[in-house]
Order: C-alpha cells, then sequence, then structure tokens
C-alpha cells in the first residue's frame, strides 16, 4: 500500500464515526453556496430591469439571504463540531497507542520526534478542521458561479474556462512545491525540539562551559531556527506569488470580457452578470487559495501522524486500559526465570547485545542484589522480570505458572519499581482503608510516617491523593518514589541504584533498616547496586557479565567473606 493510500485510509477510518455530520455540513454548505449564487442572479435582474427590487423578487431575495446565512451558520457549526470531536479522537487514540505499545517499540521512538507528532501535528488538523467548513462553502459557491456564467453564455465561459485551467495548472504545481517545503521544515521541528530538550535538561552544564553553550546556540539552535524560517516561507511565498497571480487572473479576464464586448455585439445582462460574478467570485477564490498553506501542512501532520500510528499498530495484547476490579495480586513461593534470552536490533551494522539465556530462581522473602558492570545487562534482566519486555527464548513462571501474553499485564501488577531514570507521579495511587486500590481517604495518613522517616515531611505533605509539590532534589525526589512504594504494597520490590544519589546516611538507612523491615513483611527485594560495603545484607548476589549469570552466591557464602 502506498503512503499516500495509506493516509486516506487513516483519515477515512478517522471520519467514519462522522458521516451524518459531515454530511449536513456539506448539505448546507451547497446549500448557502447556492443561495449565493441565486442572490448574485437576482441581483443581476435587478440591475438589466426597469423598478428594481420589489414585490415578489423582494421577498425572493430575502429568503435567499435566510438560506445563506442558515444554511452557513449550519454548515460551521457541523464542521467545528466534526473538527473539534476529530482532534479529540486523534489524541485519545494516539495516547492509547503509544499506553498499549510495547516497551521496546517505545525505547526505539525518541522523544523529540513523539512530542511534536502529539502536539503541532494534531494542532495543526484542529487548524485546517476550523477553516473546513468556509472552504466548502467557498466552493459551492465558485462551482455554482462557473454554472451561471454557463447558463448565461457558453463562449465567454470557454475563455473563462481556459484561464482557469492555467490558474490551477500553476497552482497545483505551486502546492506541490510548497509541500515539499513543510516536510523539510517539519523534519528540522524534530531537531529544534531535541535542541530545546538538551538546553532544558543540560541547562547546568551549559552554564558551566562557554563553548558548549555558544556551540548549542549558534550551530544548532539558531541554524535550525533560520532553516525553518527560511523552507517555511519559501514555501508559503510560493502560495502568495500564487493567488497573486490568480488575483490579477481575475482583474485580466475582466478586462478581456469587456474587450469582448466592444468587438461583438453582447446583451448587458450578460455583460453585467460576468462583471458582477467575477468580481464576486475573487473572494470565494481567495478563500480557497488562503486555505491551501493549511491544507498543506495538515496533509504534512496527518502523514506524521499515520506514521506513528503505523509503528504502534501492533499493541501489546491482553493489555488493560479499562479499569479492573481484580483482587489485590498476591505471590505465594516466587519468579523462575528458566532459559530466557533476549536479543536487540544490532546497530548500524554492529553485533547485537544478546542477553541470556538466564536461569534464575527468586523466593518471597528474599532480598537479591544484582550486581555487574555497566552494560552487563542487568537492566534488561530487570525489564524482564519485571514483564516490560517479553522473553524471545525461554518462560518466566510465577508460582509454577508460566507467565503468557494473557497473563502477563496480571503478572506485572505484582511489583513497585524505582529505576535509576524513573518518573516521578504526583498522585498516589496506594491501598485504602477497604483494601481498593486507588482509595485516597487514608494516604495522608499512610504516607505521613514514611515521609517523616525518609526526612522530607517537613518540603512535602499529601493534599486530595497527590504530592503537594515535586519541586526537590534527585536524592529527595527517590525518598517520594520509596514512598509511593511502601504505599502499593505490592509483594516484590525492585530498585535500580536507589542509594546512588542518597547520602551515606540515608545510603546506610536504606542498606541497614529499610530493606531488612520489607524483607521481614515477607517481600521479595530485587536490587541492582554498586555497593559492595552493603553486598553482605543480601541473601543472594546476582552477578552478570556480558549479558550472563556468571555467579549466584547465597548468604551464608557472603556471611563468610564479610567475616
Amino acid at each position: 500500500m502506498t503512503s499516500n493510500s495509506s493516509n486516506a485510509a487513516e483519515v477515512a477510518r478517522l471520519l467514519k464515526p462522522f458521516t451524518p455530520w459531515i454530511v449536513l455540513s456539506a448539505i448546507t454548505g451547497i446549500g448557502a453556496g447556492g443561495a449565493t449564487v441565486a442572490l448574485l442572479r437576482t441581483i443581476n435582474e435587478v440591475l438589466n430591469q426597469d423598478g428594481g427590487m420589489a414585490g415578489g423578487l423582494l421577498l425572493t431575495f430575502i429568503a435567499l439571504s435566510l438560506i445563506a446565512l442558515l444554511g452557513r451558520v449550519a454548515s460551521d457549526v457541523s464542521t467545528n463540531f466534526v473538527g473539534q470531536r476529530l482532534v479529540a479522537q486523534v489524541r485519545k487514540s494516539l495516547a492509547q497507542k503509544i499506553l498499549s505499545a510495547p516497551i521496546d517499540a517505545l525505547e526505539r521512538y525518541r522523544t523529540h520526534r513523539l512530542m511534536p507528532v502529539l502536539s503541532q501535528d494534531v494542532d495543526m488538523i484542529s487548524d485546517a478542521a476550523f477553516v473546513l467548513s468556509s472552504t466548502l462553502i467557498s466552493v459551492a459557491v465558485a462551482m455554482g458561479c462557473l454554472g451561471y456564467l454557463a447558463w448565461l453564455s457558453l463562449p465567454l465561459f470557454g475563455l473563462l474556462l481556459v484561464a482557469l485551467v492555467i490558474g490551477i495548472t500553476i497552482q497545483s504545481l505551486t502546492q506541490t512545491r510548497a509541500e515539499a517545503g513543510f516536510w523539510k521544515a517539519r523534519e528540522q521541528e524534530d531537531q529544534l525540539h531535541k535542541a530545546y530538550r538538551a538546553i532544558s535538561e543540560g541547562a547546568k552544564e551549559l552554564r558551566m562551559h562557554r563553548e558548549r553553550r555558544t556551540r548549542m546556540f549558534g550551530d544548532q539552535i539558531e541554524r535550525i531556527v533560520d532553516r525553518i524560517r527560511v523552507v517555511n516561507s519559501r514555501a508559503i511565498n510560493t502560495y502568495v506569488v500564487a493567488a497573486a497571480f490568480s488575483s490579477a487572473l481575475f482583474f485580466l479576464l475582466i478586462a478581456l470580457i469587456l474587450g469582448w464586448a466592444a468587438f461583438r455585439t453582447t446583451e448587458s445582462a450578460v455583460l453585467s452578470g460576468f462583471v458582477l460574478v467575477l468580481l464576486f467570485l475573487k473572494g470565494p477564490m481567495d478563500q480557497i487559495a488562503g486555505t491551501l498553506p493549511n491544507v498543506g501542512r495538515a496533509k504534512v501532520a496527518f502523514q506524521r501522524i499515520a506514521d506513528l500510528s503505523a509503528r504502534f499498530a501492533t499493541p501489546e495484547p491482553h493489555l488493560h486500559l479499562a479499569s479492573q476490579n481484580a483482587a489485590p495480586v498476591a505471590l505465594e513461593r516466587g519468579i523462575v526465570m528458566r532459559g530466557v534470552r533476549y536479543a536487540f536490533e544490532s546497530a548500524d551494522g554492529g553485533k547485537p547485545f544478546v542477553l541470556g539465556p538466564i536461569d534464575l530462581d527468586l523466593r518471597c522473602g528474599e532480598t537479591v542484589f544484582v550486581v555487574g558492570d555497566n552494560g552487563s545487562g542487568k537492566t534488561t534482566l530487570i525489564k524482564l522480570l519485571l514483564g516490560l519486555y517479553a522473553p524471545q527464548d525461554g518462560e518466566i513462571l510465577r508460582d509454577g505458572a508460566v507467565v503468557t501474553p494473557e497473563t502477563r499485564d496480571d503478572y506485572r501488577q505484582l511489583f513497585t519499581t524505582v529505576f535509576s531514570d524513573f518518573y516521578l507521579f504526583e498522585d498516589l495511587v496506594g491501598q485504602g482503608k477497604d483494601g481498593k486500590a486507588g482509595a485516597t481517604a487514608s494516604l495522608p495518613q499512610a504516607a505521613q510516617p514514611y515521609l517523616q522517616r525518609l526526612e522530607i515531611a517537613h518540603k512535602v505533605s499529601v493534599k486530595d491523593g497527590s504530592f503537594s509539590t515535586l519541586d526537590l532534589s534527585t536524592g529527595q525526589r527517590k525518598r517520594l518514589a520509596l514512598v509511593h512504594a511502601y504505599l502499593e504494597g505490592r509483594p516484590v520490590l525492585v530498585f535500580d541504584e536507589w542509594a546512588a544519589d542518597q547520602d551515606p546516611t540515608f545510603r546506610h538507612l536504606f542498606y541497614t533498616e529499610l530493606l531488612p523491615e520489607l524483607r521481614a513483611k515477607g517481600h521479595l527485594l530485587v536490587v541492582i547496586s554498586h555497593d559492595d560495603r552493603y553486598f553482605h545484607l543480601a541473601d543472594r548476589i546476582v552477578t552478570m557479565r556480558a549479558g550472563q549469570v556468571v555467579q549466584d552466591k547465597g548468604r551464608a557464602h557472603l556471611e563468610s567473606l564479610a567475616a
């Protein structure tokens, strides 16, 4: 399937639920356009007859004016309804696709490419939808005017038709050239968004390095912004020149018609009708030409949205997005990884990283440290354990039962995680007094002891089920993430370098008090750590190297080393 047919199918799919409103908008828009043409015809008759506008002609004029007014209002309201609902549907659909997409697919699609699609491209469709109704009416008026001119005089209409063919051909060529420019500008927008992220997230580093700061502004942001400005200016100027040519063409046609009348006998009604209609027709044609840049940009936006939809067209199966009234998750014995293997796609022809095969037995009520050099596969192992990645070979068992695609989403509910690149949500979702997840009435009381123990109660409180602020240091934000973990109360807690951003006091508290307390409550704890001074506190140490588990030492061995 070609890109254009794919985009057309995507547009048809999006518009299908709104077919009745689109039909209503089209009918009322055409009715308004027809009434406008009829008004022009009535005005032309009044100009070429004695007595002016009186009697039945006046009533006809008033009726046509009302039809044109009501038709335009109905068409505008219908189109606005479709436009707003369409944009809302696109936003919901994209959000649902992202929420349902496999994690590895999301990781391959960079954030600086994702956000402009979700914001800028969707807004572009909204802008195009806003002018759709007026453009539809302008098209209806233009077609009606052409029909009326053909009825007045076929020879003069033939002359007009030749000029219109020339104008439409030029307009088509300019639109193709301008759309190519919009594509180039849109690609540069992704790079600009990437640069904006760099100057926001790397603000401290840029303050400390003058040369990098200068290069970031001059060689990246300034260059990209100027490139977007130049490309967009050229594309829009192409439309402007074409529109100016079309405007001049109307007056040239009037001059030709007047010249025609000078050499050939022409009825005054025909002559005045052509001049009147052409002068009026300039407005709708300018309206159509003025919307072409928006249509061109909306076409590019639709293609970008269709590309994003295609990338995430295969959702993770059996992923629940609706609320579930399931029983609280439980783990009775433990989790077993048997022959688990996962291979990444190779980058630029290089050798792909392969994890496994991994055999690992994790039991309830134990603390397991996962250690190894950077790049040894610790994080990939954790993502497989959590069910974020599906094993390409092997299987994971929960209490002896194999985790299947149908049960993987339920399996994930066993875990609370704090990743090294964690995202901290403001709202709290924990277990209320009634035992139901999501209850918020008792959360302030439940959270307060943890906030005090982690020494952040003086900065953060819980109000209406949310933290009062997230404006904290990285270490303090990790402590808030730990509060999340306590309140969720899930059987398995996974910490990825949690203590790396903590001061020695809290690092010691984490390893010697918090982890043992959680273990004593029966939780399975999996901790990625480089703090070898606390290794003796673990029940087991799992050592990773080059995607393999090279050692799995138990508590007895660790205590002998500590002694």
